[in-house]
Order: structure tokens, then C-alpha cells, then sequence
């Protein structure tokens, strides 16, 4: 059968639309699918929109300086004539006509491989399949890409980083792994990956050696508290199936059950690391490509790294860690949005990495998180002596970008937030260097609760209902202020948070909330701890599992007003005028055991009494909402003030008035029913 004379013109035309040319570190670009927005829908001067999914190639010469910091990147079993491959997933959002972008994009570091910035930014659907919310980012002609970057990115639609194991001389590299967790109900047997939220955020490594004498589990009581190891008798590295306890690799089965409210902690012997510390890399040359390859497929003047939580913690690491000078020494990411970061970084670039590990109340405990230096400029710890500042390596470079470190009020309690701008022995407040903000948002937790305020389900049963307080618009004027700030030099806010100095931020015991009926006050919060994983683990190596844990780093939290309100930082109209109290911790349910303890991630959201006679029934020492406002008028109109003063100050975008307005209606129409 003879072909049309123009087929085999067409398939070439296809096949060259469907792999980019290469460009420096980046081999090439594949497109598994690509998909216009909303059948074409225009958005604003930036036009039609399109959705492109599918995989970049890259590669990484082991003898270029800005590599050598990759941890076991010269052992990598796929190296080839000096170089090393690998390759991430990634979705991008573009305008199709790419010279009606405004020449920026949002490189979002998605968190345990689920892309979200869109849907948290714009309200809409992530995929864009049938909602664009309000299309703010769209129609101020944003580039959006999310990019793969976590190997062990576990379910079906993680964007995920595909990275060579490692061996020494062809020979496995072993050594040993360390998970915990705290059930909040009784289980028979628990995965080994990273098990946060109901579900595996990282798959990590199954057992090696099931029969080695090394392997342990032990329990205890709270992340203080004294471990006793379970007798290898009574667990086994199993599962159930179809009823019949059967031998699996990556499940441990205590025949007693995992009971709640207790710390598990499990430690196995592992081979074969992947040379994780790629993902570094791959941010740093993805940025590259955009801003210098003639063909990219997403092209920008400016990149923009943003990361929440888990990969706000991957951009201080990447900062700290050199990766923001691409292999020709050029300054790859020109701002850093690093939200709910806390202080710390993580286990990224590390042999047998677990980059879904954070630092919770009760699991991930003593993992290389939070750890020393936590502030921008060079700071000494005055117990170890070390001395060294989160931007060292790029400022030697020459490659610092504009950054925003933004916390809420959860992060001072349950990520050490406070060691970001204080010296290490918590006595005094330090500088902040030109080129960061620091923006800490009050009364608001790591992610925004629903709205009427509710109560967490599951491993977040809190004592009390979540912060309902909304990010959302303070991502969009953080976006728009950096935007500006690379741009054109516009100067963004200035930082705001709360200070030693002023006596806005305390040692725990001078936390002076008020002593609201039903609520129990905490007794702990999170610290950082200087720990020690053996010889050569700054070097990335650990061998110590669990680590020697030394002197803990001061803690210190936002001090709150006479209703418990913290009274520095960022306020939204909630604050300022307020219907309620919102903490920046909440106590887990006794049903879900540990009730002495906090919830992962929550505030407490916890509402004035209504009336006089309310607030005297129950012995509440918080003014009554009918004492502090004499009618729904008088409360929107100073609502409407506080909003005008958050637009003045450009916390808020003009077009986030009205909007945030209606929310205060809502919530007052809540609080008074």
C-alpha cells in the first residue's frame, strides 16, 4: 500500500513537535500530551492557554564543580563517559502564543509529587479540566511548570524523578534505615515508606536483609520519651493477604497490633541507594533551559522556585546546598517563594535519602530537618562552635535571588520557625539580609482548614476545630510583590514578624494565653535538635540509626494579646478584628491517643462567646462578640478598614477586596447564628 505523498512530511513534523531539541544539561524534552485549556477560552492579554505533559532528559558530568556535591553521583550505575542521566516528570501551563506571556514563571517543587499551586492560587481545578477558578495567574500571563524532583513520589499520579542506584565497584552499597509513626488507631502492621496523612508521601526502601540481627522496633511514649525495643519474637517484616500473614519487604506485622498514640520506631538494614540528590539538579538546570535555550518548550526571562512545606524546606536546602549556580556558574532561579518552610531543610541529597520525611510532634522525629544553620546570614552555634548562614554558597557565587520565607503560626510551634531570625541560643533577634523577606502570617496553620471551621479527621482529630484563616490571598500578592522585585526592582514589604526586642516572641513559658474555658494549653512545642549520624554524615552519609541526639536548639513562639491572639506578623481582617481566637497549635483527640500532645500541622480555631451572658456562664475572660461590636454594620465597616490597610501595604491585591469581604460577611453571619 502506497503512503499520500505528504504523510511522511507530516509524521516527521509530528515527531519533531513531540521531542525538543537539546540544550546544554537538558538531552531533550518528550511530550506525552498536549492539550489546549478550556477549548481555547482566552485569558485576558495572555490569549489561549495549553496543558503539556511528559518527561525531560537530563545529564550531569560528574567532573563539573557544580555537580560534585550530589552525593554518590560518581558511583551512579549508569555512568557513561563522564556523565550521568536522568529524568523527571513534569506538567506545564503556558500561553500557547508564548510572546503573550509576561515572561515569568512559577517552577512549582510539588509536594510528594501532587502539583498544586494552580488550584491553591486560582480556586479552579489543578488539571485545568473544567474549572480555572478566577484565572489570576492565567491571565497575568504566567508561565506555571511542575517538575518531578522526589524519586521515591509514590501513586499512579505523582510527577516523580527517575535516578540511578549507586554501587561501590559494581558491588551494592548497604546501610541502615530508620522510619516511626504514631497510629491514631489500632493497626496490625504498618508500611515501611513514609506513611503522613493516611497515605505513603514517600516510598522509601524495602528490607535488604530481613534476618539481620540489626533490624529493631522499639515504642515509646512521646517523641521524649524512653524507647523499649519489641522482642524480634513478636514482628515480622509481613503483611496479611486474603487473610494468611505472608512475607513482604516493605510491611512490618506486630503480632499485639500498632496501638494508638504511641511513637513506633523501626530500623532495617537497605541496599542499593538512588542517587537522590539529583532532584537538585534537575530544578537548577530545568530552570536554565527555560530562561537560555533558543526552543524551550516553556521559555522565560525570569524563573520563580515555589515550594510549600516539604519543598519550601527543598528550596532553603537547595540554596544551602550550592544548586543555584547552574553548571556554567549562572544563577538559575531569580526568586524563591519557600512557604511554611519553618527551619528547616531536609533529607534530599543524603545516601538512602528519604525526602518525604519532615519533623512532626509525634513521627519523623530526629531526622536531619531542622538542622543548623537556619538563618540567611552566617550565624555560630555557641555550643558546637559551627558557624555558617543558609546563603553562603550562593552568595560566594554571586547567585542569590530574591526570597520570601513565609510561615503561618503553626510553623513557630511545630517547625522551629523562630530560628530563621534569632541567634542560635534563642537570646536575640539578628538581621535579615537585603535580598529575603520574612512574612509570618498570624492565626493561620500549615494548610488552610475548611471554612465553616471544622474539626480534622483521622490522623488530624484535634481537640479542637482548624483555623479556618484562608491563604489564598497572600500567595497571589506574594507572587505579584516577588514578581515586581525581580522584575523592575519594586521593593516588596518589608519583612514582618515577630521579635525578642519588642516582646513579641517568648521562651513557651512566658506564652501568655488566656485561660479559655475547655482548652488546654500545650506544654511542649517542636524543637531542633543538634544531632549526630556518624563521622561522614555531613557528607551525606549517615551511619548512626537512630542518631546521638545533643542539646536541643531554644524554642520560642509568637507571643498572643489579652484574646490569645498572637499579636505580630501579617493579619488578616480575622485578626484585627476579630470573632475568635486562632492558635498556632491544637491537641490531638483522646480517641486518637496522646491527648497531652499536639496534631500534625493544625491551629485551634476558637470563637468569642456571643453574648455577655455566655461569656459569664462559662467563666470566659474574652469580651463577647455583642461587647465588641454593637452591630453587623459596625463590624464590616471596620472589616472593610482592614482590608483597605492590607491593600495600602500590598499584602492584598486590589481585585482581593471584594472577595475577602464577602468572606467576613459569611464569618460573621457564622459566629452569630
Amino acid at each position: 500500500m502506497r503512503l499520500p505523498c505528504g504523510l511522511p512530511v507530516l509524521l516527521l513534523l509530528l515527531t519533531a513537535a513531540a521531542v525538543a531539541p537539546l540544550n546544554a544539561r537538558v538531552l531533550r524534552v518528550d511530550i506525552a500530551s498536549r492539550n489546549d485549556i478550556l477549548s481555547g477560552k482566552q485569558f485576558g492579554d495572555a490569549g489561549a492557554y495549553e496543558r503539556i505533559t511528559g518527561r525531560v532528559y537530563f545529564s550531569l558530568p560528574i567532573a563539573n564543580a557544580h555537580n560534585q556535591r550530589i552525593v554518590d553521583l560518581s558511583n551512579a550505575v549508569n555512568l557513561k563517559n563522564g556523565e550521568v542521566e536522568f529524568s523527571s516528570d513534569f506538567v506545564a501551563v503556558r500561553p500557547k502564543d508564548t510572546h503573550k506571556a509576561n515572561g515569568s514563571m512559577l517552577l512549582e517543587v510539588p509536594n510528594r509529587g501532587r502539583a498544586r499551586i494552580l488550584s491553591l492560587v486560582d480556586g479552579g481545578d489543578q488539571d485545568l479540566a473544567s474549572d480555572a477558578g478566577d484565572a489570576w495567574l492565567l491571565s497575568s500571563g504566567y508561565t506555571i511548570v511542575s517538575l518531578g524532583w522526589q524519586w521515591d513520589a509514590d501513586g499512579p499520579d505523582a510527577l516523580r524523578f527517575f535516578a540511578p542506584v549507586a554501587k561501590e565497584n559494581g558491588k551494592s552499597i548497604t546501610g541502615l534505615l530508620r522510619g516511626d509513626l504514631m497510629p491514631s488507631e489500632a493497626m496490625p502492621e504498618i508500611p515501611l515508606g513514609h506513611l503522613i496523612l493516611g497515605s505513603i508521601g514517600g516510598s522509601e526502601y524495602p528490607v535488604s536483609a530481613p534476618d539481620d540481627p540489626r533490624n529493631s522496633l522499639t515504642v515509646r511514649n512521646a517523641r521524649h520519651g524512653v524507647r523499649t525495643v519489641i522482642p524480634r519474637g513478636q514482628w515480622q517484616f509481613a503483611r496479611t493477604v486474603d487473610g494468611k500473614l505472608t512475607p513482604s519487604n516493605r510491611h512490618i506485622h506486630l503480632d499485639a497490633g500498632f496501638q494508638p498514640g504511641k511513637i513506633y520506631e523501626y530500623v532495617y538494614v537497605v541496599a542499593d541507594p538512588v542517587v537522590a540528590g539529583g532532584g537538585f539538579a534537575a530544578i537548577r538546570d530545568f530552570a536554565s533551559y527555560a530562561k537560555h535555550a533558543p526552543d524551550a518548550v516553556t521559555p522565560a526571562a525570569r524563573v520563580y522556585g515555589e515550594g510549600i512545606s516539604q519543598n519550601g524546606r527543598f528550596l532553603r536546602d537547595f540554596l544551602y546546598q550550592g544548586f543555584n549556580a547552574d553548571e556554567d556558574g549562572r544563577r538559575a532561579l531569580d526568586g524563591v517563594l519557600a512557604h511554611v518552610a519553618g527551619a528547616g531543610r531536609g533529607s534530599f541529597n543524603l545516601r538512602f535519602a528519604q525526602p518525604s520525611r519532615d519533623a512532626q510532634p509525634t513521627s519523623s522525629v530526629f531526622f536531619p530537618t531542622d538542622i543548623f544553620p537556619f538563618t540567611d546570614l552566617p550565624e555560630a552555634d555557641p555550643i558546637t562552635g559551627d558557624t555558617g548562614g543558609l546563603l553562603d554558597r550562593p552568595a560566594s557565587e554571586k547567585v542569590v535571588p530574591r526570597i520570601f520565607f513565609s510561615n503561618t503560626s503553626y510553623e513557630y510551634w511545630g517547625r522551629a520557625a523562630a530560628l530563621i531570625h534569632v541567634s542560635a541560643d534563642g537570646k536575640r533577634d539578628v538581621p535579615v539580609s537585603d535580598n529575603v523577606r520574612i512574612y509570618h502570617f498570624t492565626g493561620l496553620q500549615h494548610f488552610s482548614g475548611p471554612f465553616p471551621a471544622e474539626k480534622g479527621k483521622g490522623d488530624l482529630l484535634g481537640q479542637q476545630p482548624q483555623s479556618p484563616l484562608p491563604i489564598k490571598y497572600f500567595w497571589r500578592s506574594m507572587i505579584a510583590n516577588l514578581d515586581a522585585w525581580v522584575r523592575s526592582s519594586t521593593l516588596p514589604p518589608a519583612s514582618s514578624y515577630p521579635k525578642i526586642a519588642e516582646g513579641t516572641l517568648v521562651p513557651l513559658r512566658e506564652y501568655a494565653l488566656p485561660a479559655i474555658p475547655g482548652v488546654n494549653r500545650p506544654h511542649e512545642a517542636n524543637e531542633a535538635w543538634r544531632l549526630d549520624f556518624g563521622p561522614n554524615w555531613r557528607e551525606g552519609i549517615l551511619a548512626l540509626q537512630p542518631p546521638k541526639v545533643d542539646e536541643p536548639f531554644p524554642v520560642l513562639v509568637p507571643q498572643v494579646d489579652a484574646d490569645g491572639n498572637e499579636r505580630d506578623g501579617v493579619h488578616l481582617p480575622e485578626i484585627t478584628v476579630p470573632l475568635a481566637t486562632y492558635t498556632g497549635w491544637n491537641g490531638r483527640d483522646p480517641s486518637i491517643g496522646a491527648p497531652d500532645q499536639r496534631v500534625a500541622f493544625e491551629a485551634s480555631y476558637l470563637p468569642f462567646p456571643k453574648t455577655p451572658a455566655e461569656r459569664q456562664k462559662t467563666g470566659d475572660p474574652r469580651r463577647s462578640i455583642a461587647e465588641r461590636y454593637s452591630s453587623r454594620d459596625l463590624y464590616i465597616s471596620h472589616y472593610k478598614d482592614a482590608i483597605e490597610e492590607l491593600v495600602k501595604q500590598r499584602w492584598i491585591l486590589p481585585e482581593d477586596r471584594e472577595p475577602l469581604l464577602h468572606r467576613g460577611e459569611q464569618e460573621w453571619s457564622e459566629a452569630t447564628k
